[in-house]
């Protein structure tokens, strides 16, 4: 009797202990991981939106590791075909076509009507192959930073919206000491953003395009391609509004203005908290939407970084769930004004990119009002890309080419490029 009192007993705490496991086992939380390189304003978003994300969906748990930029890449190639890293991945659309070549990156299992419905026209650039790729929780576009104070102190008491205003008062704000400037009226930036607003500004201003629809063919090898460059180079070479050379070796045109020795610059929004910071009350500066022709469209330069899927997510239906979960929280309309105050990057959706509240900020408003009408280049190899019309610029401006046939060099140099990444 008492062996089957113990027997019972025993039995009983079994299934005790056993109960008690299950629900808990039942709760252990999915686990996914997410990386990017380390850019602190970010880092800070991202850990405040992974613990408000947390907080909503408690049966998911999200790692956040960052690194280096410069070893980002590599970190990404050497965990994911292993079948370590991350399950969501951030990374600039111009990637793409290189990391889905390498099977870093998945399509994405959202519909596309409801991206394309829902995000700014640029965010096509994400889109390949006939799948989507990633989506941003914030983008970038192009505006004129002006040096208010310099601009009043010339006579000109509003930013030109045109581009024959804009000469005018690069002029105005120009000074030269002999044959050398002591305060430029266009800080240049080749590399910078320069490159961009050639190729998806001026060019299209003159009524070109810069590839085929299916971005296998470059076409800026044209009338509006030449005249685009001309244009750009008179700046320096006939009205000297400035000097690409002014500041040799590390110091960039964004350094000149804001050590108050540049009237106007192009640049990005990304660069609002910089030059904020860095100007602080030495002088007053404004922002502007680039300056079109008299009677011509406006056009622009938009870029972003996206959040993409490795095939780690699909391992499971439950990482897969739980990573599209994470992924739309974080590209979703309350992530994105958070993303904005906090990193300065723009709305990617449209429901935000036409609040009337934000397109009227003074700061903020230009760069956001010029979203509808932005482009994102395509690229294949966005380094190399951009280095070749780098080239461009400076044989025009450093070596006298011709710029017709400086842009027949660069289109030839890329198409070339293009036609390796394609055969493959």
């Amino acid at each position: 009797m008492r062996t089957m009192k113990t027997f019972f007993a025993v039995a009983l705490s079994v299934l005790f202990v056993a109960g008690a496991i299950a629900p808990a086992l039942a709760q252990e939380p999915v686990t996914i991981r997410y990386w990017q390189y380390y850019y602190d304003t970010k880092v800070t978003a991202i850990d405040t939106l992974i613990a408000q994300f947390e907080a909503e969906n408690p049966g998911i748990k999200v790692i956040h590791e960052t690194f280096p930029y410069e070893a980002y890449g590599a970190r990404v190639a050497a965990a994911v075909p292993a079948g370590q890293g991350p399950e969501i991945a951030n990374l600039f659309y111009g990637w793409l076509p290189a990391w889905a070549r390498a099977g870093y990156l998945q399509p994405l299992p959202i519909d596309h009507a409801e991206i394309e419905s829902e995000f700014v026209p640029m965010v096509r650039a994400a889109y390949m192959n006939g799948e989507y790729w990633g989506l941003p929780t914030g983008v970038r576009t192009l505006a004129l930073f002006y040096n208010k104070t310099m601009l009043n102190a010339a006579g000109i008491q509003e930013p030109p919206r045109t581009w024959d205003e804009f000469i005018a008062a690069g002029k105005a704000m120009a000074i030269k000491r002999g044959p050398f400037f002591v305060q430029l009226g266009y800080g240049f930036g080749p590399a910078g953003q320069d490159h961009h607003l050639i190729r998806e500004i001026l060019l299209r201003q003159f009524g070109g395009v810069p590839y085929s629809d299916d971005n296998r063919t470059v076409l800026y090898n044209s009338e509006a391609g030449a005249k685009a460059l001309e244009f750009y180079g008179s700046w320096q070479l006939t009205h000297g509004i400035g000097d690409v050379e002014f500041f040799p070796g590390r110091a960039t045109y964004r350094d000149g203005f804001i050590a108050g020795l540049i009237g106007m610059i192009v640049d990005g929004s990304f660069a609002i908290g910089t030059i904020r910071n860095g100007v602080g009350d030495n002088f007053e500066w404004g922002v502007a939407e680039l300056p079109v022709f008299d009677g011509g469209e406006p056009h622009n330069f938009g870029s972003f970084w996206m959040n993409g899927l490795t095939p780690r997510a699909f391992e499971s239906e439950a990482k897969l769930e739980a990573s599209l979960k994470f992924l739309r929280y974080i590209t979703s309309e309350e992530a994105m004004k958070l993303w904005l105050r906090e990193v300065g990057e723009l709305p990617a959706r449209l429901s935000l990119a036409e609040d009337p509240a934000l397109a009227s900020d003074p700061v903020y408003g230009p760069f956001i009002r010029s979203l509808p009408y932005s482009h994102a280049t395509f690229f294949v190899d966005e380094e190399g890309q951009r280095q070749i019309m780098v080239d461009a610029i400076n044989r025009v401006l450093l070596q006298g080419v011709d710029p017709a046939e400086s842009m027949r060099i660069a289109a030839e140099e890329e198409q070339a490029l293009l036609d390796a990444f394609w055969s493959r």
